[in-house]
């Protein structure tokens, strides 16, 4: 099998969840002996065959015209969506019969909704990270559920023996409470999460970039008004001394607008850390009962929550479950059958 993996334009520069996802699976799928590579949208010479698949990563008007091209072209795709929303089915199914009433009206009027339904609905197959992705996809979008798989998102096993000495010895720091993300997207909540932190008398460091926008430039001065929160900027994802951040926190908080489910949170559980996260987006497929689970619209709490943490050991529980699940090569072999079934039909 021949195998392309592609996603929006912009993916690169994002530097988020998708990126990483994308790359991991490229790397694993190599590992296990499958012909994998990042697709150049320059390269004009590829021919669709029986055993030529796309992998898309992320449904949405960004892929849109992606996909279109695909099939004009008479390839087969398959798509992670990495989709979800916090309005429930019955109101995106009601605005998509809205905007298909109205379509006669504005032709040229596309939701991203809309695109990301037809992504969706062309896919050989749909693969969403969690139940709640999936339950969104078949009831909001109309995806067919036979067409639809589970596959979780994976985390890279070098967490599980993370060493906090690195961090610990740069910084003087052990047991804080930590944020790895972004500062600035709406869905990140980060003034809510920098506000909490500054109500907890115990020491936190933020690990994010700042996205150039008036959140982002709130959330700087709010971090400048609390000196218990340490701001170190962005630490690469590949260097030693993320996973050493991780295994030096005693808690983990990611208490966003949603997660699907956030893949910072599982790399920091896989290091032993506790986890204090959202329960919107299907946070609780992958944490079970062995997480805190908060309301991210509350800041009180989001600091009940943290403060809770801190009071319990860390998360052996959590860390082996972590690993027997979420493991990359378990994710990206899970995958393979999924791509072999394809090209069996």
């Amino acid at each position: 099998m021949k195998i392309y993996l592609a996603s929006y334009q912009g993916i690169a520069l994002n530097q988020g969840g998708p990126t990483f996802k994308l790359k991991q699976m490229l790397q694993h799928l190599k590992k296990l002996g499958i012909d994998a590579q990042l697709y150049d949208m320059w390269q004009e010479d590829i021919k669709p065959d029986e055993q030529t698949l796309f992998h898309i990563f992320n449904a949405s008007i960004a892929t849109y015209t992606l996909a279109a091209n695909l099939l004009n072209r008479g390839f087969r795709y398959l798509v992670n969506p990495i989709f979800f929303s916090n309005h429930p089915a019955k109101i995106i199914k009601s605005y998509l019969n809205l905007e298909k009433a109205l379509s006669s009206i504005l032709p040229r009027s596309y939701s991203d909704y809309r695109m990301t339904g037809f992504v969706c609905k062309h896919a050989a197959h749909v693969l969403p990270n969690t139940s709640a992705e999936a339950e969104l996809l078949i009831n909001a979008l109309g995806v067919d559920s036979s067409r639809v798989s589970i596959i979780p998102n994976g985390v890279e096993s070098r967490f599980y023996q993370a060493d906090p000495g690195l961090f610990q010895k740069k910084y003087a720091l052990r047991d804080f409470v930590l944020y790895v993300g972004h500062l600035g997207p709406p869905r990140k909540n980060c003034l809510k999460i920098i506000k909490a932190l500054g109500q907890i008398d115990h020491p936190a460091v933020i690990i994010a970039d700042v996205i150039n926008n008036k959140e982002g430039t709130q959330c700087l001065e709010e971090m400048k008004k609390h000196k218990n929160i340490h701001y170190l900027g962005w630490i690469d994802h590949d260097d030693p001394m993320l996973e050493s951040a991780y295994a030096a926190c005693s808690t983990f908080a990611l208490p966003t607008r949603y997660e699907t489910p956030g893949r910072a949170a599982l790399e920091a559980a896989l290091t032993g850390a506790n986890i204090v996260i959202t329960p919107r987006g299907g946070t609780r497929d992958y944490f079970t009962d062995k997480a805190i689970y908060i309301d991210p619209d509350s800041i009180s709490s989001i600091k009940n929550g943290i403060e809770k943490s801190l009071q319990q050991s860390r998360q052996e529980d959590l860390r082996q479950h972590v690993w027997k699940n979420y493991i990359w090569e378990k994710i990206a072999a899970d995958t393979i059958e999924i791509y072999r079934k394809i090209l069996a039909e």
